[in-house]
């Protein structure tokens, strides 16, 4: 059972990197309408297309994790906000999360390109102003 949204967020993340298709699974809400957006897929609605996506996903997962973790806490919604990192590409991802009775679910993730650098950002050339 996921205690919190940041301890769902880390499962997620987790279950992704080890292609752990059985702990995805159990991470998607079962209550209430889920959607995600891979960087680069259609919207997809409703928990089948979503797991789908994640089966064939998990056929060879990435090597990723997650950095910069955000919560946002909404009461029985809660929004963690976060950097996934894999190689060397950045995506910022939106994770929406529902309390449920069995523990915090995923019912959206969103992930696409970011500007944020791996590396603290270059001092600007020239003069400002």
């Amino acid at each position: 059972m996921t205690s919190s949204p940041l301890a769902a967020n880390q499962a997620f993340y987790a279950a992704l990197a080890q292609g752990d298709a059985a702990a995805m699974e159990a991470l998607w809400s079962r209550r209430q309408p889920v959607a995600c957006i891979h960087p680069g897929w259609p919207v997809l609605a409703g928990r089948e297309a979503v797991m789908k996506s994640w089966a064939a996903i998990l056929k060879d997962p990435p090597r990723i994790s997650a950095e910069a973790a955000r919560l946002l806490d909404y009461g029985d919604t809660a929004i963690v906000l976060c950097i996934e990192k894999i190689g060397d590409n950045r995506l910022a991802a939106t994770n929406v999360f529902s309390r449920e009775p069995e523990g915090w679910r995923l019912v959206h993730h969103q992930a696409g390109p970011t500007r944020e650098a791996a590396a603290t950002p270059a001092k600007p050339a020239g003069t400002i102003h």
